[in-house]
Parts: structure tokens; sequence; C-alpha cells
């Protein structure tokens, strides 16, 4: 058999490659009137937005060990690598270590210090070296690897959702003084949100973020992917900018940000997540 790769819901990884490269997903929760909704899996309001009591939970122990232990018996004993959104901004990688205790050390499990398509090319990663047949071990490191090779920026629009999230404390330091901007804010190296760029106007913090895409990617055939909530038709015009500017890369994976994260950043965000492990 193979090591088998499992992540969240917060990886934003398209049903396509998850299907190709064998990867599990286990959803992330949307809790709104008392009722739980696993994202990716429940409905979720079309409103969800702008449903004032809405809030989100990462997996829990339970959910992931029994996705663990599953995914150990499809393996054949080779074991899983789990990788999860960054510990910086949810409780699930804690989750998962203590699922991987209740086991055994056949569940390998990495923070991918980053969110959306930073997490998912993580996980891509470490599926591929499955793919080529190397052991439990070798596959984490792989992940690991790709860890330090990843950038994520996110344009958020409105700033009311990231002043009622509790999750992005470096950031919130100067919201309660922004008034007029459109901040462009990237994942650090520890796994948390900061601020990268203040700007006064959404086009130009897109163009800025573009800008310091472009300069870490190079010449280099990197992956990318933009992420957008509700903002189609400006994730395009980010497709189209990124295309001209990186012409050794592939054309963008585009997803958008999914209910959860977009609870925390708002209507409006458009994020690029760049893997230049090549």
């Amino acid at each position: 058999m193979a090591v088998v790769v499992v992540t969240d819901s917060a990886s934003r990884l398209p049903d396509a490659q998850c299907e190709a490269w064998g990867i599990r997903v286990v959803p992330l929760h949307i809790l709104v009137d008392g009722v739980d909704l696993r994202e990716g899996v429940d409905e979720v309001p079309d409103d969800i937005l702008e449903h004032g009591r809405a809030t989100t939970a990462g997996a829990t122990p339970i959910e992931l060990t029994a996705a663990y232990q599953q995914a150990i018996d499809d393996s054949g004993g080779d074991g899983v690598v789990a990788v999860h959104l960054s510990a910086a901004l949810s409780g699930t990688v804690g989750a998962a270590e203590e699922a991987a205790r209740q086991l055994s050390p056949a569940v390998q499990v990495v923070d991918s210090k980053s969110v959306a398509m930073g997490a998912g090319f993580v996980a891509l990663a470490a599926a591929r070296a499955a793919a080529s047949g190397r052991d439990l071990e070798s596959v984490a490191a792989q992940a690991r690897s790709a860890v330090r090779h990843s950038y994520s920026y996110i344009v958020v629009h409105q700033l009311d959702n990231l002043r009622r999230s509790g999750r992005f404390g470096t950031a919130a330091s100067w919201l309660g003084t922004a008034l007029a901007i459109k901040p462009l804010l990237r994942i650090d190296e520890d796994g948390k949100l900061i601020l990268a760029q203040r700007v006064r106007t959404a086009s130009k913090a897109r163009t800025a973020m573009l800008d310091r895409i472009a300069e870490i990617a190079g010449d280099r055939s990197a992956a990318v992917a933009v992420h957008h909530v509700a903002s189609p038709k400006v994730a395009d015009e980010v497709v189209a900018g990124l295309a001209e500017r990186l012409p050794a890369c592939e054309p963008a994976i585009v997803t958008d940000l999914g209910p959860v994260l977009a609870l925390h950043v708002g209507a409006g965000a458009v994020a690029v997540c760049l893997d230049v492990s090549g």
C-alpha cells in the first residue's frame, strides 16, 4: 500500500486534486443558531456572512481519530501524514496531535503554518511523495520541507470580521486605528496572520500583493493559487495579473475560501498562495 495524506477543509484543495492524489479531507465547522454545520459536507446558508452569530470551530479529536484510523487501515499499516492549517490560527493541529497520541506513531502531524492552498500545497507535496513509494518518515519530511517554501498573502476588503476574530491577534493591534485602508496581510514564518502593508485602495493592495508574489517567485516555475470570498471577477483579474507576471508558472488554481475562512476575513477578500518548493 502507501502512506495516506489527510488534511482539513481549510486547505481549499479542489476535489479533483484530492481524488487524483488520494488526499482525505476532514471538515471544519460552522456554528449557527445552535446548529453545527460541517464545511464541505452540510449545506451552509447563502447569507452566512451576514449572520452575526455564526462562529467557527476546528475538527475535533474524535473526528480526526476516526479519519486517521481509517487512513491507517487503508494504508495497509504504512501510516498517515496529517497536514493541517496553522496552529496559530486554529486548534486543529492540537486536536490532531491528541488524536495521534491515541493511535500510534503511524500518524505524523505536520503544522502547515499556513492556510488555504498555503496548506494545500504542503498536503500535495506529501501526497506526491507518498505516491512515489516513500516511507512515512520521508513523506512527513517532504511535507515539512514544503512548509518552508509556502507563501500566502490576502487583501481584506473590510475589517469588521477581523476585529471580531480572536485568532488574528497579531493583526488586530492596528485595526482599532485603521480607517479607510485595505490592508495587505500575509502569513508569517510562524503561521500567524500579520500586516504586510497598509494601502488606501483595494486595487492598489492587490497590485502590491502581485508585486510581492512576483518578487518571491522570480523566474521559477512555482505553483500558485488564487482564493476569493464572493469576488470571482476580482479573482479572475488577479489570475490574469499573475499569468502576466509569472510566465514560467502553470495556470493558477482558483477556489473560493469557503465559509469557515470567509467568516474571518469577510466578503471581498482575495488571496494568493505560492509554492516555490518546485
